[in-house]
């Protein structure tokens, strides 16, 4: 007798059967993350450069956020917000003054970076989160004395570099299920702010929380051999060869930071760093919990 077709075997490839597959294929990752601490920095071109808009890229950035932390594992959100702050000054008519690189930051850039970065940004990222939950606490490297830092260069005005970090309270909101979502804002011993670049602060409250990996979110796919190539993106970089590239500039521009920063990290017991692309939907999941990742992944 023939069976009815309506009866046979479902195919291997339904939306179904790929859902399951992605599931048990995440299994393993969130067996071996659950309780630990992952840093992710947040950049604010990944947030300003979405073609969905700002409001997508967050609200997918939020989920992903909440679900690492409903599976067990433990992040904590640092954010930048350059072009934000590039915004702000525009609106305001200062105009923005750069040296190698860096924004010079007089008092009033200074004050408009902490209005964008801990009234504008950090507010923005604690509220999507927090859709989902009261989950999130947001906080600057001013709170409970979390960064101290200091000048990094006169010419540059207020642009500091972390002296000293004091996880204290990172490690108290962690413990209570909570989410920190740090602004990075630094203060000296005199309590004079200081904007910091938020690659470095993401890769210092690393090593200072003992984290399992150090994740930085942009507006690029990853480490590329090639800086031109896009197609020439690595997947899996070992330390030796991150700090071959720095060392012959083929890391270069706003990726030196973010090199520097895992390879620090990682040198300093960090098990993983990841460079990926914030844009893409659900990137922080997909180089998290499968086996192919989306990104460069950075190790010892």
């Amino acid at each position: 007798m023939t069976v009815p077709a309506s009866n046979s075997a479902p195919a291997s490839d339904t939306p179904t059967q790929t859902t399951a597959s992605l599931l048990v294929e995440a299994l393993p990752y969130i067996r071996r993350f659950f309780g630990k601490i992952v840093v992710v920095k947040y950049g604010g071109n990944a947030l300003h450069g979405s073609d969905g808009g700002e409001g997508d890229a967050l609200a997918s950035f939020a989920q992903d956020v909440v679900l690492m932390r409903a599976v067990g594992m433990l992040p904590v959100v640092v954010h930048g917000g350059g072009p934000q702050i590039g915004d702000m000054m525009a609106r305001l008519g200062k105009e923005t003054e750069f040296r190698n690189g860096l924004r010079v930051t007089d008092a009033d850039t200074l004050d408009i970076a902490r209005m964008v970065l801990v009234g504008k940004v950090n507010r923005d990222i604690v509220s999507a989160i927090n859709v989902h939950g009261p989950l999130a606490v947001g906080m600057s490297g001013e709170d409970a004395n979390l960064i101290t830092a200091a000048q990094s260069d006169v010419a540059l005005g207020f642009v500091g570099h972390v002296s000293v970090v004091d996880p204290t309270m990172l490690q108290r909101l962690v413990a209570e299920g909570l989410i920190p979502v740090v602004a990075t804002i630094g203060a000296d011993e005199s309590g004079q702010a200081y904007n910091i670049n938020a690659d470095t602060v993401a890769g210092a409250l690393a090593v200072a929380l003992q984290a399992e990996k150090l994740i930085f979110l942009s507006d690029v796919e990853g480490l590329r051999a090639d800086p031109t190539d896009p197609s020439s993106q690595i997947g899996q970089a070992s330390l030796e060869l991150v700090e071959e590239m720095l060392a012959s500039g083929a890391a270069a521009g706003g990726m030196v930071p973010k090199v520097e920063a895992c390879a620090a990290a990682v040198r300093s017991g960090v098990d993983r760093a990841h460079i990926l692309d914030g844009r893409v939907p659900h990137a922080l999941l997909l180089e998290l919990f499968t086996d192919s990742g989306v990104g460069t992944m950075v190790y010892q």
